[in-house]
């Protein structure tokens, strides 16, 4: 018996040390709830840290950033910020202090500095606020360091759930209005882009007054990085249940033009697969290629296309460059969806310079890195065959045929 308690007692002792070497593993910057305060939610992440993310995504420009504009801003937009501050603030004594630095803790950066913001943004020698307050990089950088954690973050569902019922969608809407910069603009459709990405918070992005026209709106910036997150999350709304909502929002004029001048314009990578990837959604799309596709084919939409087909393929030709085989690939993936469709197969058909560039890729002698192009232009080929009377005998005359069209 003696023996027996012995090791029971070695045993206990062993299992406390085991569980004082965990709690000192723990992050620093993922506290524990009080138990007052604890959520019933299976997450790696305590909630209560997730909601003071959100809070310090409360634009903050109005008060740090009047030294500069010398505005105070919209009374109606101050009194809506104070409503969502007021639901999202928990009790003083259960504040859970994040990675970021809270604006006291700004503030004494800008302290050892021996420097205020105000004094640097100074008109005609006199300096725009009496106050010494944090400087509008300084504030944006820390704003920049919250809104990324969460933008991790909202690509676990439960996670994103919870920023959702906790007014997350409200505090992102709230900052586009303020200025900033474009950094904040793309973190913010980053954000939302992700929580998009769970089908069943589309409901409660749709329902958000005024959120809806918000991202549209960001197709008309000229940023590279915001374009993109845009265009990323168009196409995952398109594919959603709530797609004809966002084909009514993209059916005016000027926004359709928009994004086929994004297309056509733009000289990046990225930015040409996104645009052209939600092109090739809208078309794809059972419910909303009949309101978008014919407005998007009488601007213009299949010359855009070969414009863009011609360009990967001069630069396949001349210089390989891996970061380019995706938008080959979703390009021609675009000119397929249209070449199988009743109303626009023709357009795809009647083209001889589109039906050459798609000859010369297959021709290649080295297509093991766009196999997938490959596929996609095989496919094309069949179906402009279908189309076209006398193609497939034609095509087999072989190369001379080939320099004939080219040169018409």
């Amino acid at each position: 018996m003696a023996v027996d308690l012995e090791s029971a007692l070695q045993d206990e002792e062993e299992e406390e040390e085991e569980e004082h070497a965990l709690d000192e593993d723990a992050p620093a910057h993922h506290p524990v709830a009080p138990p007052d305060e604890s959520f019933e939610l299976s997450t790696t992440v305590d909630p209560s840290y997730i909601i003071s993310l959100i809070r310090k995504l409360l634009p903050p420009y109005q008060t740090y950033n009047s030294c500069s504009s010398g505005v105070e801003g919209n009374n109606s937009q101050k009194s809506n910020l104070d409503l969502i501050e007021e639901k999202l603030a928990p009790p003083d004594s259960t504040r859970v202090q994040g990675s970021a630095k809270e604006p006291s803790e700004i503030m004494d950066i800008i302290d050892d500095n021996k420097e205020s913001a105000c004094e640097e943004g100074k008109v005609d020698g006199e300096s725009g606020c009496r106050n010494e307050l944090p400087t509008a990089s300084v504030v944006e950088e820390v704003w920049e360091g919250n809104g990324c954690i969460l933008w991790d973050l909202a690509a676990s569902q439960t996670h994103a759930e919870l920023m959702v019922e906790n007014l997350v969608l409200d505090v992102l809407l709230a900052n586009p209005t303020v200025p900033q910069s474009a950094r904040v603009r793309e973190i913010c459709l980053g954000i939302i882009g992700n929580l998009a990405c769970h089908e069943v918070l589309m409901r409660h992005i749709v329902s958000t007054k005024g959120l809806v026209d918000a991202i549209v709106d960001q197709l008309f910036l000229d940023d590279t990085q915001c374009l993109c997150e845009a265009c990323r999350f168009l196409t995952l709304a398109i594919q959603g249940n709530e797609s004809n909502i966002w084909a009514e929002a993209l059916l005016s004029d000027h926004v359709i033009r928009r994004l086929l001048w994004i297309a056509e314009n733009t000289l990046n990578p990225l930015l040409i697969e996104k645009c052209v990837g939600l092109l090739l959604t809208i078309s794809e799309s059972q419910l909303v290629a009949p309101i978008l596709l014919p407005p998007l084919v009488d601007i213009g939409l299949p010359n855009i296309l070969f414009e863009l087909l011609a360009y990967e393929m001069s630069q396949l030709t001349s210089e390989k460059s891996p970061e380019r085989y995706p938008v080959l690939d979703v390009i021609l993936r675009a000119i397929e969806a249209l070449s199988v469709m009743d109303d626009h197969s023709h357009k795809i058909s009647s083209n001889k310079e589109l039906i050459g560039l798609v000859c010369d890729l297959v021709k290649l002698p080295d297509k093991m890195e766009i196999a997938d192009s490959c596929v996609t232009a095989a496919v094309l080929m069949a179906n402009i065959m279908s189309d076209v009377t006398n193609l497939a005998t034609e095509m087999s005359q072989g190369f001379a045929w080939y320099t004939t069209i080219c040169c018409k």
